[in-house]
């Protein structure tokens, strides 16, 4: 009995030229996800990328996998026709914030309800990058663009707020710079069974070159962002600083200054959103910016795992059908 060949990193890119400008955060996510996807022990058949339109869209040429282009805001629909056909694949949704919370908002709102057992990457830079740098969903209000002159009116969306009123199972935030953290954060999403959204803040370095370079730079980053761990307290800031929950709201405190147990604890597995809900509007520069894991609900039904059940129910009971039949069946009119 033979066994199966064990894959490497390089195994999973594909000949063709990364076309994506010198500096790209993209790079960083590409990177990550090739020295992941070995580690699954996935064979490479049965792993499919599908996108929509935008920069991020490119990534399923560049992935030695099956994959497709698909059209712009569409690609959480192709992905669940796919899933709930061939239940047997894994399947990634990589997609933009432009492409997904735009064009895509109402498709990636159901795809995350109906809690789909695929995995989704969402580049989000800010900006719409392709197209040469108009405004996008998360663009920061008042922000100068080619579409935005005299800056954006627009409030930012933001992915996880909207993802979590969605009751997504499965709910992260990763950094392209934080590249070890980045892995990690992929490979938790695809042992999640259900659908799992990890939003990456990844640098356009073109179009709205450092809008995110308080949570990017290394030397930044310890003050303005708190790394989420299940069952461990909110602290950041090497240490020194804290979030504790008063009333209804989180602030920031010293952890000099307070008991241990004044800290929250996060927990990740709470079937009620609302905590989670409140780290997700975290916002610097008022706040530190959680990154990591901000829910994982296991045990709950999946779509294309309901929907195959009634389809071997219907075929159990009724028989596998017959397609003639159906189309002349119940109400018909005759066109004079």
């Amino acid at each position: 009995m033979s066994s199966l060949p064990v894959l490497k990193a390089a195994d999973f890119a594909s000949d063709q030229d990364v076309r994506w400008c010198p500096g790209c955060g993209d790079y960083s996510i590409l990177a990550q996800m090739k020295k992941v996807l070995p580690e699954l022990g996935v064979p490479r058949e049965k792993i499919v990328f599908i996108s929509g339109i935008g920069c991020s869209s490119r990534f399923p040429y560049y992935m030695n996998t099956y994959g497709m282009h698909s059209i712009h805001g569409r690609a959480p629909a192709f992905a669940t026709g796919l899933k709930s056909t061939r239940p047997d694949l894994m399947v990634w949704v990589i997609t933009g914030d432009g492409d997904a919370l735009s064009i895509g908002g109402n498709h990636f709102i159901h795809m995350l309800r109906r809690n789909i057992d695929v995995n989704v990457v969402l580049f989000n830079n800010r900006i719409y990058g392709l197209t040469k740098g108009q405004y996008s969903p998360t663009s920061r209000e008042g922000q100068i663009t080619k579409s935005t002159p005299m800056g954006s009116i627009d409030h930012p969306l933001s992915p996880l707020s909207l993802a979590l009123a969605a009751e997504a199972t499965f709910v992260a935030r990763s950094i392209d710079a934080h590249v070890k953290h980045l892995g990690q954060t992929l490979a938790r999403a695809a042992a999640h069974k259900g659908t799992s959204l990890v939003e990456v803040y990844q640098n356009c370095n073109v179009f709205n070159d450092g809008a995110m370079a308080y949570a990017q730079e290394k030397k930044q980053r310890d003050d303005n962002v708190v790394e989420l761990e299940h069952g461990k307290p909110l602290i950041f800031a090497k240490g020194t600083k804290g979030i504790r929950l008063v009333g209804n709201h989180l602030e920031i405190v010293n952890t000099a200054d307070v008991p241990a147990d004044d800290l929250l604890i996060h927990d990740e597995k709470s079937p009620n959103p609302s905590i989670h809900m409140m780290l997700a509007r975290m916002s610097y520069p008022e706040m530190p910016e959680p990154i990591g894991v901000f829910r994982a609900v296991e045990n709950v039904e999946t779509y294309d795992d309901q929907i195959n059940a009634q389809v071997d129910l219907a075929r159990s009971t009724k028989g596998e059908g017959d397609l003639e039949a159906l189309f002349a069946s119940g109400d018909t009119w005759t066109v004079q």
